[in-house]
């Protein structure tokens, strides 16, 4: 009996069955949370007036995202696209594509980590996108994002805390800032 065994091409965008996450939905954002996804947004870069804004399909990231696109629009800036993608699919291609064309000033992301890792893969290697030009809901500050996403994928990814906080990525470490500027580094598994 011969057994045929599948093996991804290396490089591919896709996350391997073992790297499964709970699938548990994102907890609902704080008015604390899109205070500071704003500030990062205002204060980061004045230049940053036009955004592309994604989500998870999940109830929490969806209002997340739209309360965000509401609050830019409200204060004058511009959102091109609000893009959803699901937490399985055969390549993310689409919303990919769909969040990188035209181009944007930013990014902002309310999601489930899961999805957004393998999202962040296909972004990766098949569009220009910038994660230091990306900004995140606190659904996405899990430890295991990094590691989960690749080495580089996520590498200057900022996002809120639910306090008000900041956290970001640098390599595959994840350090969260809270308001009062106190520091805590988490490593991502290898």
């Amino acid at each position: 009996m011969i057994t045929v065994v599948r093996r991804r091409p290396p490089g591919s965008p896709l996350l391997w069955p073992v790297h499964r996450l709970d699938p548990a939905p994102p907890a609902p954002h704080t008015d604390a949370e899109l205070a500071a996804l704003i500030s990062l947004l205002t204060c980061r870069d004045a230049r940053t007036r036009i955004l592309a804004v994604g989500h998870s399909r999940d109830e929490p990231s969806r209002e997340a995202a739209h309360a965000l696109a509401d609050a830019w629009t409200a204060r004058g800036g511009r959102v091109l696209t609000v893009v959803s993608w699901p937490e399985e699919a055969a390549s993310w291609l689409r919303a990919a594509t769909r969040l990188t064309t035209p181009r944007p000033d930013a990014w902002v992301m309310a999601a489930a980590p899961l999805g957004f890792a393998q999202l962040a893969r296909r972004l990766r290697h098949s569009t220009d996108w910038d994660p230091a030009r990306t900004f995140a809901f606190a659904s996405l500050q899990d430890p295991r994002l990094p590691g989960l996403a690749g080495p580089g994928v996520l590498d200057g990814l900022r996002g809120a805390t639910p306090e008000g906080g900041t956290w970001d990525v640098d390599g595959d470490h994840l350090s969260a800032h809270d308001p009062e500027a106190r520091t805590g580094t988490y490593s991502a598994p290898r």
